[in-house]
């Protein structure tokens, strides 16, 4: 599985932005997928994710401002981004796993999805 990561910019605070993750393989439907970000000098944390055919789950802090979906005819997962801050610059990586359902538990770690694609930069100017 290859996962290609793009759409990161640089945005003015409360501009929009929305990244794309291209997946190659097998459909992302089967798929548990993801969104984390990590700033610099900050460890990786989680923004989004979905297990399958769940409703999509969000960090706090993005909640109402991001949304996650997924364009199964084009094996495509996106993060629209909206309202953004500037505490929201950083990496975007997309994730996903394919070797079962992750379980409710571990969907906010990082340390459950297997395959990652290379990080999209989002920059946020206040």
């Amino acid at each position: 599985v290859q996962l290609q990561a793009s759409g990161g910019g640089l945005v003015q605070a409360g501009g929009s932005l929305r990244l794309s993750c291209a997946a190659s393989g097998r459909p992302f439907s089967n798929y548990d997928v993801g969104w984390f970000r990590q700033a610099l000098g900050n460890e990786r944390e989680f923004v989004a994710a979905f297990r399958r055919s769940d409703n999509p789950y969000y960090a706090d802090s993005v909640k109402g401002r991001f949304t996650i979906s997924r364009d199964n005819a084009k094996n495509t997962v996106y993060l629209q981004m909206n309202s953004l801050k500037p505490e929201d610059a950083a990496n975007y990586y997309c994730a996903a796993q394919t070797r079962g359902r992750i379980i409710l538990s571990s969907v906010r770690k990082s340390s459950a999805y297997s395959y990652w694609g290379q990080g999209t930069l989002v920059t946020v100017s206040s």
